[in-house]
């Protein structure tokens, strides 16, 4: 690394052009921590996110894109998990963490094979900390009416994306980016789960994890 006074070396600056709506990428999701719980709810750990404004509860999510013409972009969307208004919030939420796992632990939408089931289910938020899936990148207005990259759905074995995403290829809209090759379907249990390391305060995970026992 050059004298601190050197910007030679220093990368150059990244495009801030949005990602075009439909793209589909592999990315991992964080959970930023909000230090809302609520033990009743089985939400510990400080992951959850109140809103002072409305009262809604929610993860706050930062993506990472990890391979492809847009890696190490960033985007960020909230996974709802209650509001003040009704149901509908947390059940959207709900939808998205489903197709989520789905995504990043191989299993059909349409399996309720016993470790499809477990396969669904979470000890804990931290868990989502640090899950890779494949996601369909949107676009939307924020607060102050400009457009912004957000992650809506999560792309599920048995959509077309989904294998040619797992064996390189890429899918921008209009283009045309890679060439898909078949992907054998790998049954829950023999999918590896990279589980992050635990941040300061947090649960740790170790061992095989639970949904594939």
């Amino acid at each position: 690394m050059s004298a601190w006074n050197d910007f030679n070396d220093a990368e150059q600056q990244q495009s801030f052009d949005l990602i075009p709506k439909g793209t589909v990428a592999k990315v991992r999701m964080t959970v930023k921590p909000g230090g809302y719980d609520d033990p009743s709810q089985g939400w510990v750990g400080g992951y959850a996110t109140q809103s002072f404004e409305t009262g809604s509860i929610f993860l706050a999510c930062e993506f990472v894109v990890l391979e492809g013409e847009f890696a190490k972009r960033k985007l960020w969307s909230n996974i709802g998990l209650q509001s003040p208004k009704g149901p509908t919030w947390g059940n959207m939420g709900r939808t998205f963490v489903r197709a989520a796992l789905n995504s990043a632990r191989n299993v059909r939408p349409d399996d309720n094979s016993p470790q499809a089931a477990a396969a669904r289910r979470i000890q804990g938020f931290h868990e989502l900390d640090g899950l890779e899936f494949i996601a369909r990148i949107d676009i939307e207005k924020d607060g102050r009416g400009e457009l912004k990259n957000v992650v809506k759905m999560a792309v599920e074995p048995g959509e077309p994306e989904y294998s040619a995403l797992m064996a390189g290829a890429e899918f921008i809209p209009n283009r045309t980016v890679g060439t898909p090759t078949a992907v054998p379907t790998a049954h829950p249990s023999t999918v590896p789960t990279t589980v992050p390391p635990a941040a300061a305060g947090r649960p740790a995970v170790s061992g095989k994890p639970a949904w594939a026992q």
